[in-house]
């Protein structure tokens, strides 16, 4: 049957409310730790109408035999960081099917790189394998991981090896704190991530800490091995985070936004056990469970959160057009 696409228009959005609401509650039957108000038409649909009141959203709806089968919808962000780009958000595509997928994108990126903009960024669902699959057989690579994990049990508890000690930092500890927020943009241009991640000037990173210094909103740990700092962690609220939101912000969840720990120190279980004393806090702290991202190819991290237990949620996956 043949499929007709067009740009989206208001009366279609009920429609496409229906066909990502289905997705989701898809979604929540492997991941029931999301939210279940997208499984709603209304509240699907109020997800898609926020991407299209934003500043150059575009989107397209696909038709068979006059009926709403797919739509995608894609919008910009700060050029400075990503370039000429388009992002199409966890409620920016849902379809009928791999081929509805593959003939809407072929639209939407006729006019996108007519824009100049051939920086491709799509976020989706890691258990819908059809959706995976498609957006694959348009060469897009997996490049980043969403992922989700309950809370420990109440018998859980942070047991580092010996010569480690994971403790709340003190203000003498702000040099070394400073030091390691440099640590993931040093690291980030590296094989295998080859990623830019702009880097500040050490005295800014240390201003920015002294200023937020006992704020209640990031609660931090550091490691410490023989008398010296070598690692850090930084929790929140996920509603701290202005990426991890939609379809990606589980109800009540807590979010681990940051963790390092300096190259000379690493094989010491560091890492690990930062990650277990967040997930110990996350849990007395009353949050519903744990959320957190990595780049796929920061083959530390990888490593760790889902060693702690961190189950992938959502992909985001990337093409570039040269």
């Amino acid at each position: 049957m043949p499929t007709d696409i067009r740009p989206i228009e208001p009366g279609d959005l009920d429609a496409a409310g229906a066909l990502l609401a289905e997705r989701h509650r898809q979604h929540r039957v492997e991941e029931p730790l999301l939210d279940p108000a997208y499984e709603d038409r209304a509240g699907a649909r109020a997800e898609i109408e926020k991407l299209l009141a934003a500043d150059g959203a575009q989107g397209w709806t696909a038709f068979r035999d006059g009926s709403v089968v797919g739509y995608i919808v894609g919008i910009g962000k700060d050029a400075k960081l990503w370039g000429p780009n388009v992002w199409v958000e966890p409620a920016g595509h849902a379809a009928a099917d791999r081929d509805v997928v593959r003939q809407l994108y072929a639209v939407a990126a006729a006019t996108w790189v007519a824009d100049g903009r051939k920086n491709h960024h799509v976020l989706v669902p890691v258990s819908d394998a059809t959706l995976v699959d498609a957006w694959f057989s348009l060469d897009f690579g997996t490049q980043h991981i969403h992922a989700v994990r309950e809370n420990p049990p109440a018998s859980f508890g942070v047991v580092p090896r010996s010569e480690l000690v994971i403790r709340p930092p003190a203000r003498e500890d702000i040099c070394a704190l400073a030091e390691l927020e440099l640590v993931l943009p040093k690291h980030s241009p590296l094989s295998p991530l080859f990623a830019t991640v702009p880097i500040q000037p050490l005295e800014e990173v240390r201003a920015e800490i002294e200023e937020d210094w006992g704020t209640q909103d990031f609660t931090w740990f550091v490691a410490e091995h023989e008398g010296k700092v070598i690692g850090e962690a930084v929790g929140c609220s996920i509603t701290k985070s202005s990426v991890n939101a939609g379809l990606m912000r589980p109800v009540g969840a807590s979010f681990l936004g940051y963790a390092a720990v300096f190259p000379e120190a690493r094989g010491l279980g560091a890492g690990r056990a930062l990650g277990e004393a967040y997930l110990a806090w996350s849990r007395d702290s009353g949050f519903a469970c744990a959320w957190t991202d990595w780049r796929s190819t920061n083959l530390q991290a990888d490593r760790t959160w889902r060693a702690i237990g961190f189950r992938p949620a959502f992909r985001r996956m990337h093409r570039v057009i040269a």
